[in-house]
């Protein structure tokens, strides 16, 4: 039976931050090895500099990724972003999958109308994403994002899960991934 996804309307709306998650293909755990979740969190910081956005929250769990940004430019589109963050991260594991264990890619397989196999580290589609617009729904994201490996019953505290970013607002100096402070300043 085929998932059906609801689907929620978002604006490319400058100074609004946006709430995004988006999962691994079929929801498999493909972020379990640190090798990997270190590839997303260098296309997050090298796409973050590229295309301007502020990182205010992230987690990395093993099957899907949250993160709160805020746009730094009038004309960005979340589309895009995803696009750069994605792509690397399914390039390199295709590919060390491809050298390391290459039996293991039949399960990220899928036939192309053609009939040639594509290989899929993603969920398709945009997964969710909404617009953050005043700083209570922003705090309240960053704990939701924070407290997911809690829920999840992988650690007992958020500052537990090295791939997250509650250790930033702990005072941690060396984090994965480090934030951008404006949402500490008051942005909205």
């Amino acid at each position: 039976m085929p998932v059906v996804r609801k689907t929620r309307r978002t604006y490319n709306t400058y100074g609004h931050a946006r709430e995004i998650t988006f999962s691994c293909f079929r929801r498999m755990p493909l972020l379990s090895r640190d090798r990997t979740r270190q590839w997303l969190v260098e296309a997050i910081d090298k796409t973050r500099a590229r295309l301007s956005f502020d990182v205010w929250a992230y987690v990395v769990m093993p099957e899907h990724v949250h993160i709160l940004l805020l746009p730094r430019s009038e004309t960005a589109e979340i589309a895009p972003i995803l696009q750069a963050i994605k792509q690397p991260v399914a390039r390199k594991a295709t590919n060390f999958l491809r050298a390391h264990n290459p039996s293991w890619l039949e399960h990220l397989n899928v036939q192309r109308t053609d009939g040639r196999p594509s290989y899929r580290f993603w969920q398709q589609g945009g997964g969710y994403d909404r617009n953050i617009f005043t700083d209570k729904a922003a705090w309240a994201a960053v704990d939701y994002i924070h407290q997911n490996p809690v829920r999840r019953g992988l650690v007992d505290c958020p500052l537990d899960w090295p791939w997250s970013s509650a250790a930033c607002y702990a005072g941690a100096e060396h984090n994965k991934l480090q934030v951008d402070p404006s949402l500490a300043e008051g942005a909205f």
